[in-house]
């Protein structure tokens, strides 16, 4: 399993379980069965509503906690210093842990104005032991430049929509800049209809790889970590599997030349929770 370097220390698993849209019975059966074949990065969220479920599959896994790496989120009811103190507490309840490995603010909600307040608890909640490490989903460098101006504490990740048809760049390249990893989601397109454009077929073709692959293959070649959502074990292997799969950098180019069309694109200028 590659990883990536994280900024304070330690790193990241480069390819991990998404487990949206998982019930809580779903993720304590998908969960442990992720494990059982190799995963060892399992990212949730407040606003999935499977902590709970989530957290009774890492149990069944009976695999030693320091070998996991545990991302959960909250949303912007907690935009606080005490109320992410007490979201924080909330999750390692629901998950049955003693520490995260890494809190996100899921959204930066702009229009709310309170994501500068949201960052400084997670400092805090860090600080405190709560959690590892610390850093912002759906955060465009605007918001990140505001944050760390605030506190002078830059996030260690920022996971981001991206796929070939919205690759980010601008985001991408001002997180390399500043040692942030990027981490996409929704890696494989929203409804399966980017799995199934003649470009991606035809590359996984040429490299004996499902379009699935080839996508994760894409964002490992971009420096990217991911988190694909599978709850079939056959499909989880393959997607692990695709961290073997290297790209040439022509095909990862052609990839790229889709920006621009991706038809769901979610906004975090206008949307949060």
């Amino acid at each position: 399993m590659s990883s990536i370097a994280l900024s304070t220390s330690g790193s990241i698993p480069a390819i991990g379980l998404g487990t949206w849209p998982m019930d809580d019975a779903e993720a304590a059966r998908v969960v442990p069965q992720a494990i059982e074949i190799g995963y060892r990065l399992v990212d949730t969220a407040y606003a999935y509503g499977n902590e709970t479920g989530v957290g009774r599959g890492i149990a069944a896994s009976g695999i030693p906690r320091d070998e996991l790496f545990v991302t959960t989120k909250f949303n912007k009811e907690w935009h606080s210093v005490d109320g992410v103190r007490e979201t924080t507490e909330a999750s390692l309840e629901r998950l049955g842990l003693e520490q995260l490995d890494l809190l996100l603010v899921h959204w930066p909600n702009p229009s709310l104005d309170r994501y500068v307040a949201a960052w400084e608890g997670c400092i805090a909640v860090r600080d405190a032991g709560l959690v590892r490490h610390i850093g912002v989903s759906n955060f465009l460098p605007e918001h990140i430049e505001r944050i760390v101006a605030a506190t002078g504490v830059l996030p260690e990740l920022d996971q981001l929509q991206i796929n070939p048809r919205w690759t980010q760049p601008a985001a991408r390249a001002f997180n390399t800049e500043h040692g942030v990893v990027t981490q996409a989601w929704r890696p494989l397109g929203m409804a399966g209809d980017l799995l199934e454009l003649p470009l991606v077929t035809g590359l996984a073709q040429k490299y004996d790889a499902t379009p699935a692959q080839l996508l994760i293959a894409w964002c490992l070649a971009l420096g990217l970590s991911t988190t694909p959502k599978s709850s079939d074990p056959a499909r989880q292997a393959q997607n692990l599997a695709a961290g073997a799969i290297v790209l040439d950098p022509a095909d990862v180019d052609a990839l790229c030349a889709l920006d621009g069309t991706e038809p769901d694109v979610t906004s975090p200028l206008t949307f949060g929770h």
